[in-house]
């Protein structure tokens, strides 16, 4: 809550202001005629679901990008922020959840980053300075030690030293404390409070309520592009920690009041099917992983079924779909489909069995995008038949495929022999649809489904989700946006921390009690 500090050094003008800014992309309003003060002494919380425009603000504050329409002010005066450097030097500096230090760099080499270049560093002055500013603000740093040498909270703070050193007055931490312990975690608050006694504006972003209350003084919520909603610091102190936690709750999550919020691609939920055996079963699984392991989940999709797991990303979904598919190592635990087990198959042996698997990574990992259509619609089929004989391509069955893939899934391509690479990211989601839902496919796991599509190419996904699932398949479907799964799934899983923290079914009341499981609130 609001320090006496703060509320001493708060004056009534801002020192950033946002006013009606807007951002514009493909398909798709970012941030939408969006008006924010943010004033010294404060710890502002920036609140929303992925999706909610967050993110695309704090690129314009950082220089990273510039907005459409609207104007930011800096002290008063209208900035047009041309670069991270231009932020630099007006005073706006940046921490961004993964550490933006060079990791084999000492902290006083990553100060000097962007330097004269021309001589050589005075080390020891940077050291001295470094260790001087550090002290300011209540932490301790090694300025020759070498960054990956540091836990994360260290190098957090030795970025944060290094915004300071550069003359920040307003600093961005951006799900500064995703990657923490609770004891950094805890620290990071500490030192949020004595910045802004210091005068210093603070924008702090998260996903986690009780951070939200515990160290904000003024806090704006963020949804589908526009700001719904904000809680001033007299009501932070007046409501109290738990009716400050309902009020945001009913922000991100509850139904939208704006009768001008941007139409969903697709609003036609999906009545629910007479449900067959389970397909998939998940039991007791444990994934090792050094940033979010995952442990202890069970779930169990029957035929016609779509379970979604929804959860702030980051909470071990993309952990657990690749252990599913094969692409990641279980430590623990069981998978079966249709009765038998698969934990000890590969990716290829289990695509055979029925199990398939649609990648959010469309170009990285889903396709090779130098290679024609047509060989990316049998990727996972090299070698077999009837497409190759003896190890050699038969290109008449190959070019019969892709042109009968092309027709049924609606894949705009100049040629079945245009790389994979060129065509654009609907495309390619529909060229990776054609390729999984064909064939004996028994269970599918979608991730992020539609992710980065436009408004067409998301309502055509979601109908081949749906379609799916009523030939009989198990769909699993892993998104971050939390409408997309209201609309299409019978039953939704909440992940946090890399658990399983509750399973709803999709009624009245589904949204409010994921929304309240997703931040912490309710399990």
């Amino acid at each position: 809550m609001t320090s006496p500090q703060a509320a001493a050094l708060a004056p009534s003008q801002p020192i950033v202001s946002l006013k009606d800014v807007t951002k514009r992309f493909p398909g798709i309003v970012a941030n939408d005629s969006i008006s924010i003060d943010f004033f010294p002494g404060e710890v502002h919380v920036l609140l929303g679901e992925n999706g909610a425009g967050k993110s695309t603000l704090v690129s314009m504050l950082s220089g990273l990008q510039q907005p459409d329409d609207g104007d930011i002010l800096i002290d008063g005066v209208r900035k047009a922020i041309q670069s991270p450097q231009h932020a630099l030097s007006v005073g706006i500096g940046t921490v961004f959840q993964h550490s933006m230090l060079v990791p084999s760099l000492t902290l006083v080499d990553n100060v000097n980053l962007g330097g004269r270049w021309w001589r050589s560093p005075d080390r020891p002055a940077i050291a001295a300075r470094m260790s001087e500013t550090a002290r300011s603000i209540g932490v301790e740093v090694t300025p020759m030690a070498v960054t990956n040498s540091l836990s994360l909270g260290e190098q957090q703070q030795a970025e944060i030293v290094r915004a300071l050193m550069r003359g920040s007055r307003f600093l961005i931490l951006d799900e500064a404390t995703a990657m923490l312990t609770p004891k950094d975690a805890e620290k990071l608050g500490l030192l949020m409070r004595r910045l802004v006694s210091q005068g210093l504006a603070v924008i702090f972003i998260t996903h986690k309520l009780n951070e939200a209350v515990a160290y904000g003084d003024r806090i704006s919520v963020l949804r589908l592009g526009k700001k719904v909603g904000a809680i001033a610091p007299d009501a932070l102190k007046s409501l109290g920690p738990e009716k400050v936690t309902q009020e945001i709750v009913r922000l991100m999550f509850g139904q939208s009041e704006d009768k001008t919020a941007q139409p969903q691609a697709d609003t036609v939920s999906r009545a629910k099917p007479p449900l067959g055996e389970p397909v998939l079963e998940i039991l007791a699984l444990e994934v090792d992983d050094p940033s979010v392991p995952v442990s202890g989940v069970e779930l169990k999709i029957r035929s016609g079924e779509i379970v979604g797991v929804a959860g702030i990303d980051g909470n071990g979904q993309k952990q657990l779909a690749e252990a599913l598919a094969g692409q990641r190592p279980i430590r623990n635990g069981r998978i079966y489909l249709d009765g038998a087990p698969l934990e000890d198959l590969s990716v290829g042996d289990r695509r055979k069995r029925g199990l398939r698997y649609v990648t959010d990574d469309r170009l990285g990992e889903g396709t090779v995008g130098a290679f024609p259509v047509s060989i990316n619609l049998l990727l996972k089929q090299i070698g077999e038949a009837p497409f190759w004989r003896s190890g050699l391509e038969n290109p008449s069955e190959i070019a019969a495929n892709a042109r009968k893939q092309v027709v049924e899934f609606d894949i705009r391509t100049p040629s079945i022999e245009t790389p994979a690479g060129k065509l654009s990211g609907g495309n390619i989601q529909k060229l990776l649809l054609a390729r999984e839902l064909t064939g004996s496919a028994r269970a599918v796991i979608f991730a992020k489904p539609t992710y980065g599509l436009d408004l067409q190419n998301i309502a055509a996904s979601r109908r081949r989700i749906r379609d799916a699932a009523d030939t009989g398949k198990a769909v699993l479907v892993f998104s971050t946006e939390l409408d997309e799964l209201l609309e299409l799934s019978d039953r939704i899983a909440v992940m946090s921390q890399g658990r399983v923290v509750g399973i709803v079914d999709n009624d009245a009341s589904a949204r409010q009690r994921i929304g309240e499981m997703m931040s912490g609130v309710a399990k």
